[in-house]
């Protein structure tokens, strides 16, 4: 059944499909390929009660580029002994992957 659902954090509104989690796991290699090439959303249902989404992985956490500079202000900042130290190992990660 196909049903308009509100997300819960954006207020949202998208289309999903109720299953009930049996249906789920009888067809959930078809279901996964679904959410993940085609975008689609399914409400899980258990007793006739949603219990579970199923979400393309990265409609879980939209980021705009708008939003680029708070979400970095949000970041942990380092200690300038730990920022080094961090060039260092970043450096080194790349000259190895780099190879001879």
């Amino acid at each position: 059944m196909l049903i308009i659902e509100s997300d819960k954090t954006s207020g949202e509104k998208f289309m999903a499909t109720r299953l009930t989690v049996t249906e789920a796991v009888r067809n959930f290699s078809e279901i996964v390929g679904r959410v993940r090439f085609k975008g689609e959303r399914f409400v899980l249902l258990k007793g006739g009660k949603p219990v579970a989404e199923l979400v393309p992985a990265d409609a879980a956490a939209p980021v705009r580029l708008g939003d680029l500079p708070a979400v970095l202000e949000d970041l942990p900042h380092l200690e300038p002994e730990d920022a080094d130290r961090f060039a260092v190992d970043l450096e080194s990660g790349r000259t190895a992957t780099q190879g001879p």
